[in-house]
């Protein structure tokens, strides 16, 4: 065995120790829970739209059962079924010796942004997810590959992570490895198939883990409400060979007045790409002003939501959008410096536990002209 994963077992090793020493034995407890989402997405401003979307129908489901084997050690396993198919969505070991210190071990949503912590489709209002964590529901996903972070994000790895409780709110840390994203050895991006599908195994391409981070913190406002923020990073390689590296990095921030939730998050992703042997038929521009093939590309986006409550009727705008700057593939639609923006009303109504959502949307793209899409869904937790 080489140093660098003994010197990761035996790190393990130390921190697992901690946990075993403060575990008791007591009755288990079991909880299952589940949400539902049937929505149908139109697109009117073209047709057929299924060549650039998954338009129609589609069921998201999660199926979630977590057992309290003692006071300090919880397990958790997830199901889920969207366009994919079934996803294991969790699996993991809670092992946990304070509220400051927990550590979770398998496979899991690494701690990053905000909005993977409600991305279940009966935690958010809308039908789909913000642009910048969308997952096969904007429209021109292929052109664009998805958004930046697709959510929910699912990857095998550690998580050390904590709580500190103040007087008038709280700070979460966690820290993490994961086997991280994926892509082959010409990559010119992540391909979000390989971190997805069962055929590809679920294992680390490329033998060395992605590393990540997140600090939050949350506050009372005097009786009025909460205010909350937090920074996330992801950095690490994502092709076989481990020489094409990404980094991410975003901010979130939210404001709950009771009457009002206000939220939004930034993120950027600079990702490498592979130039090959000949970058001049390989990619659909030049060379920049010195000679060479930038071997990079970002990627950023951003949203802005607000919730209005009157009632059981449930008030929702926000406006969202990317941006990708750097060179593309020759077959790509897309320009050196290309941009989407987007802008959604909608209107969710309760009816008990069931939620029917209905929402607009309309696309601008700085390329690929505007479209319109319209959602209407009905989801439920239970």
């Amino acid at each position: 065995m080489s140093r660098r994963p003994l010197a990761w077992v035996v790190a393990l090793a130390a921190v697992t120790s901690v946990f075993a020493i403060h575990a008791r034995a007591e009755t288990k407890a079991r909880t299952f829970a589940g949400s539902l989402q049937l929505d149908y997405l139109a697109v009117p401003t073209e047709s057929p739209a299924r060549r650039f979307t998954l338009d129609g129908a589609t069921v998201e489901l999660s199926l979630k059962l977590s057992v309290d084997v003692s006071d300090n050690i919880s397990t958790s396993v997830k199901v889920c079924f969207a366009c994919h198919g079934f996803e294991a969505g969790l699996a993991f070991v809670d092992l946990r010796a304070a509220d400051e210190l927990h550590l979770r071990v398998g496979r899991m949503t690494p701690a990053f942004g905000a909005f993977p912590l409600r991305h279940d489709p009966a935690n958010h209002r809308t039908s789909d997810k913000p642009l910048p964590y969308d997952m096969g529901r904007m429209v021109h996903r292929d052109a664009w590959n998805e958004g930046i972070l697709p959510t929910p994000w699912v990857d095998n790895g550690v998580e050390l992570g904590g709580t500190h409780f103040l007087e008038h709110g709280q700070l979460d840390y966690a820290i993490y490895a994961m086997s991280g994203p994926k892509g082959n050895a010409d990559a010119a991006d992540f391909d979000f198939t390989q971190s997805r599908s069962g055929e590809q195994y679920y294992v680390d391409n490329n033998s060395q883990p992605i590393v990540g981070g997140r600090l939050a913190g949350s506050m009372e406002l005097r009786g009025h409400g909460t205010l909350a923020l937090g920074g996330s990073v992801m950095a690490g390689t994502y092709d076989p060979d481990a020489k094409l590296a990404f980094y991410i990095a975003g901010i979130d921030a939210a404001v709950d007045l009771h009457w009002l939730v206000v939220r939004g998050e930034y993120l950027v992703r600079r990702t490498e790409m592979a130039l090959g042997s000949d970058p001049a038929t390989r990619f659909k521009f030049g060379p920049g002003a010195d000679g060479r093939f930038s071997d990079f590309f970002v990627k950023d986006g951003f949203y802005i939501e607000a919730e209005l409550p009157v009632d059981r009727v449930e008030l929702l705008a926000r406006w969202d959008g990317m941006r990708r700057i750097g060179n593309v593939l020759a077959t790509s639609q897309l320009d050196s410096d290309t941009s989407l923006l987007r802008y959604t009303g909608g209107v969710a109504v309760r009816f008990g536990t069931l939620r029917v959502k209905g929402s607009v949307e309309l696309y601008d793209f700085s390329e690929l002209g505007s479209e319109v899409a319209l959602h209407l869904g009905m989801a439920t937790p239970f």
